[in-house]
């Protein structure tokens, strides 16, 4: 592992908890809906309101979602965890406790592994553990007073937590981008960021190389990758600034204001024995039998990580496209249809890394609803692998195509004069009339200056309108000059 990088002398310290909203029809402990964007307080029951009488039931799928991710980080899956009660008093949460696990959680250990900068990273996993949303507390639109809408409470978590083994912000992003694309991979959460599905809280700190880890401020709720980076990297300078003061950083709870550029401390910061933990008493024992936790296994899809593994072996992936192809299931999905189509596996995944995703992007698309078909895709791959057509005049072809699905790649090419100069008698006439028209490049090459000949080829390009192939191009050249 390369060594921490340093900012202005100090070692930065990061873990993570990440609240991750689990893809449930229902919540934990009712039979509430859990859809985004109802009207205020239209999904909330009685077990959600805490009306005295009602009682928790724990729901199936929210466990099943909690064991597929246990399996797919390489943790330990308990066999017997425990709900507890979490004790605060805030509005949006009816029943003055939020139920959640503690000393023993659901899922041990773990690790999550991604790439950065092309070089492989891993973050150990503390545990994940089920509880339950709270509500929101709403501020605008009520005149100074505050609104409470509980459609949220009871919908289930998974928290995630990590080891601080995180030294950047760029590592932390990358590792949050790395469990993003797991869950939403796993098909256990949507991964919609903006409506509070996945929330990251990242826990920094700052410590002089080799010394004790210094006193942590836990960054609430960041709900995008770009805020992320930036509230950590201002924390971290915050933090340092206080220390070269000889102040000292006291635990607390922050808030990140992107408008102002600033972390702000909202509270101070809770320890467990602040919520005052105890078993609940209306939830018996969550036992998982390892029949039920094989049969999640075994119906798990293959694994981002195996499946990149795949494709460098099989394929003949570098690790970085290896990655890129499985940034999410419909994107691996996309690759393997395209490369199974075109026959080129090398050449889908450019596509892919390049052409697709810059327009994607740009569009603010998602792979799914790419307009280019990939069988239209794959037969513009084949016209660029067999020499038809080249690169540039593909990335024309492929401009025409977005603009307008359903065209057929062969017309598209002739009707736009793309199609490359493959006979091989006219492209050595034109060989022959540049070296006759170009006897210094000629003489220059023949004297050692490789500028020459590449010189020499765009002049054949130029004669030909674009339209020679430069491969065949440059070997004809060859052939002539080495002919004397």
């Amino acid at each position: 592992m390369p060594a921490s990088p340093l900012v202005r002398g100090y070692e930065v310290v990061i873990g993570f908890e990440t609240h991750t909203q689990l893809s449930t029809a229902s919540k934990i402990f009712s039979g509430a809906g859990t859809a985004f964007g109802a009207a205020p307080n239209t999904q909330a029951c009685a077990v959600d309101l805490a009306l005295p009488g009602t009682l928790p039931v724990l729901n199936r799928g929210a466990v099943e979602r909690a064991i597929r991710f246990g399996v797919a980080v390489g943790a330990k899956v308990a066999p017997q965890s425990i709900f507890a009660r979490k004790n605060y008093f805030y509005p949006d949460l009816p029943k003055g406790y939020q139920i959640s696990q503690y000393e023993i959680p659901v899922v041990q250990g773990g690790r999550v592994e991604f790439l950065l900068d092309g070089a492989p990273r891993s973050v150990r996993l503390t545990r994940a553990h089920l509880e339950e949303d709270a509500g929101k507390s709403l501020h605008e639109g009520y005149s100074g007073a505050t609104g409470i809408d509980l459609n949220r409470a009871g919908t289930p978590l998974l928290e995630i937590v990590s080891e601080p083994d995180m030294r950047s912000s760029a590592e932390a992003v990358a590792y949050a981008r790395a469990l993003h694309a797991l869950v939403v991979w796993l098909d256990i959460c949507d991964g919609n960021m903006q409506e509070g599905s996945f929330r990251c809280d990242a826990n920094v700190s700052v410590r002089k190389p080799g010394a004790a880890y210094g006193t942590r401020r836990e960054i609430k709720n960041l709900n995008s990758f770009r805020f992320l980076q930036q509230a950590i990297d201002i924390e971290v300078q915050w933090q340092i600034d206080r220390l070269e003061d000889g102040l000292a950083v006291e635990q607390a709870t922050v808030l990140f204001d992107p408008d102002a550029g600033e972390t702000r401390a909202m509270r101070s910061k809770e320890d467990a024995h602040d919520y005052r933990y105890f078993p609940d008493p209306d939830l018996p024992p969550l036992v998982i039998e390892p029949e039920w936790v094989e049969r999640v296994r075994a119906a798990m899809p293959e694994l981002p990580a195996a499946m990149a593994a795949r494709f460098q072996q099989a394929d003949g992936l570098s690790a970085d496209a290896g990655a890129a192809m499985t940034q999410s299931l419909a994107f691996a999905r996309c690759y393997e249809a395209l490369r199974d189509a075109c026959g080129q596996p090398r050449l889908a995944a450019n596509w892919l890394m390049s052409q697709v995703s810059k327009r994607l992007n740009d569009s603010g698309l998602s792979i799914q609803a790419m307009p280019v078909t990939v069988p239209s895709l794959a037969g513009l791959i084949r016209r660029v692998a067999d020499g038809t057509v080249s690169g540039s005049g593909a990335r024309q072809v492929f401009d025409a195509l977005w603009a307008a699905p359903g065209g057929e790649v062969d017309a598209l090419i002739e009707s736009m004069g793309l199609r490359q100069m493959s006979d091989a008698g006219a492209l050595q006439a034109l060989v022959d009339e540049v070296l006759a028209a170009h006897p210094k490049s000629v003489a220059e090459f023949r004297a050692g200056k490789e500028r020459a000949f590449n010189a020499l080829v765009g002049q054949v390009m130029k004669a030909s309108a674009g339209k020679a192939n430069p491969a065949q191009a440059g070997e004809l050249l060859r052939q002539r000059l080495a002919e004397g």
